[in-house]
């Protein structure tokens, strides 16, 4: 793929995320993308050859971005044996996802029962390179003794990053002061999450 395509099918994702986020599933149309894009419909057909295949195609873009990213900085600062300072950065990046495509999350979720199968496809594609860094740590950890060996796994790591969610639904649905700040609420996620997960040694 030359420069100019590649910025042209970047432009296209990133005015189908737009659009997507405001007009919903079956209001955003390819017509509108391509005008946010200043693009022609043609051009847009000739990247995507239907708006699903574009909401797909806006899947794996932030997946592929968001994994890149996070290993970029993996590589620059490993991850260390305190659960809380690795923890803590794993919740900030992935809080960071949250808000930065807040409006096509909460778009998805208000839209999931009256389009379950483009949810389904598209939803659980934008954390999984996280969730599955996430899962390969906590099952490092745990056979090194650090981590509770009976700790169910998946359900753990889904109540972590459910915490999480909340937090960013809570923000941008309803947000009122509730007495503290957006980084101390993180914060508070990954104490409670350490605390549940980590060997206990003054155990019996």
């Amino acid at each position: 793929m030359n420069q100019r395509t590649a910025q042209t099918r970047d432009r296209l994702l990133k005015a189908a995320v737009e659009v997507f986020s405001s007009a919903g599933i079956a209001g955003a149309t390819t017509r509108e993308i391509a005008r946010v894009a200043a693009v022609n419909e043609v051009t847009l057909f000739r990247h995507f050859q239907s708006k699903e295949q574009l909401l797909s195609a806006v899947a794996e873009h932030i997946t592929t971005a968001q994994a890149t990213v996070f290993a970029d900085q993996a590589d620059q600062s490993e991850w260390t044996e305190d659960l809380t300072i690795a923890l803590g950065r794993y919740a900030r990046f992935h809080d960071e996802i949250l808000e930065e495509y807040s409006a096509l999350i909460r778009m998805f979720i208000g839209e999931a029962d009256r389009h379950p199968n483009e949810a389904l496809q598209v939803l659980p594609q934008y954390f999984m390179p996280l969730r599955v860094k996430l899962i390969d740590y906590l099952q490092g950890c745990i056979t090194q003794g650090r981590v509770r060996a009976d700790l169910d796994l998946l359900l753990a790591v889904d109540q972590f990053t459910g915490m999480l969610l909340a937090g960013m639904l809570r923000r941008c649905v309803i947000p009122v002061d509730r007495g503290y700040g957006h980084d101390r609420y993180v914060e508070s996620c990954v104490d409670l999450f350490v605390q549940h997960i980590q060997v206990r040694h003054d155990r019996a």
